[in-house]
């Protein structure tokens, strides 16, 4: 294969992988508009928590979730003035942040059944049902995001990315900035309308 050769090949295939991730991107906010739509429709219910209210650690945790997304994007402009250790620092901190995420959902999980309010079975409603199923849904596209983070930040701290050579690293960030978004707005959702 020629050079040119090589970097039309390089250039649709870095194409056709962006393009993949905005597939899955479309299809999950697709899947949360649907889940969020049922959940409009099901405040109707005579059974439903009109009293219901967001514990703290949920509040937490999307605060923590957007300092996440200002370290990564921080380390994105790193990564393009080639100071790869502290692009690494960086998503590495980022990568925290997302674990530190994935804690407070379980604690915001612990207020809701402290509350008195449980997920599934006869104590249930379908209220908190709901809210299991968004949430826990949501933080299965946040695990994937932080096994992305892992391997980035594993790449960045071993030189693997350049300014050129950053494919990787521009999907996860695409990626993690997605999950980040989405949960905003499943929070301002289930905040002002739950």
């Amino acid at each position: 294969m020629t050079i040119t050769e090589e970097t039309k090949f390089h250039t649709k295939e870095q194409r056709a992988k962006k393009m993949m991730l905005w597939f899955g991107i479309v299809s999950m906010a697709m899947m949360f508009a649907g889940l969020t739509s049922s959940y409009v429709v099901s405040k109707s219910r005579p059974d439903w928590l009109n009293e219901f209210t967001l514990p703290n650690a949920f509040i937490a945790s999307t605060v923590v979730i957007l300092l996440s997304s200002l370290t990564l994007y921080a380390a994105s402009v790193l990564l393009a003035k080639n100071q790869l250790r502290k692009a690494a620092v960086l998503s590495l901190l980022t990568l925290l942040q997302g674990v530190t995420f994935i804690v407070l959902q379980f604690v915001g999980f612990s207020q809701v059944i402290d509350m008195g309010y449980f997920m599934t079975g006869a104590q249930s409603s379908v209220t908190t049902s709901f809210l299991y199923v968004i949430t826990a849904t949501h933080l299965a596209h946040v695990a994937g995001g932080v096994l992305a983070l892992m391997v980035v930040t594993y790449k960045l701290f071993t030189g693997q990315y350049n300014p050129e050579k950053r494919l990787g690293f521009d999907l996860a960030k695409t990626f993690w900035h997605f999950v980040d978004i989405l949960w905003l707005y499943l929070f301002i959702f289930l905040y002002f309308f739950g």
